[in-house]
């Protein structure tokens, strides 16, 4: 049996984590969970018992870093760069975020929505202004469809988006 942490050793330990989460790369959950394993579980780690106060943290550490991903890929400066994954890594990053949220019985966050949506409607402004002066093909990577789908999970409606839109978008051949 494992000696008990002390509250700051305790305290120590789940910051760590929760940074490992913060940086852990595109699919934050993973890291959450395998952060669980160590923290609770492994008999390589602290073998502590979490509550949830404890989660916190390291939810929050996930959150933060969905939001980080999503704010990459709905800058346009990032188009061209090879971090850039596209609208259809956003969507589904978004519905990864909302699962987990689910899951872990956390609240919406609507700020979050309002910030999410708002990059989107200035994306979707710049490319089609990009696109439409001949300085760039679209980059856009989902169908109309998916896009719309995602602006009514964003609270959004197609009148808040540039005009024509959806040309920007790829073709479902099938």
């Amino acid at each position: 049996m494992r000696e008990k942490q002390s509250e700051p050793e305790k305290i120590a330990v789940l910051e760590e984590e929760a940074l490992i989460i913060r940086h852990a790369g595109e699919i934050p959950e993973v890291a959450f969970h395998g952060s669980l394993y160590y923290l609770s579980e492994d008999p390589a780690g602290p073998g502590l018992r979490l509550t949830a106060a404890d989660l916190e943290p390291l939810q929050a550490a996930v959150l933060a870093r969905y939001r980080e991903i999503m704010r990459r890929d709905l800058d346009p400066a990032n188009r061209d760069r090879r971090l850039y994954r596209g609208l259809a890594r956003c969507i589904a990053n978004w519905r990864r975020l909302d699962t987990f949220r689910q899951r872990q019985n956390l609240s919406p966050d609507p700020e979050l929505r309002t910030e999410i949506g708002a990059l989107l409607k200035d994306f979707l402004t710049r490319e089609h202004a990009d696109v439409t002066c001949g300085q760039r093909r679209s980059c856009i990577n989902c169908t109309a469809d998916e896009l719309g789908r995602f602006f009514q999970e964003l609270g959004m409606t197609n009148d808040e988006l540039p005009a024509g839109w959806p040309t920007l978008c790829r073709q479902d051949n099938g």
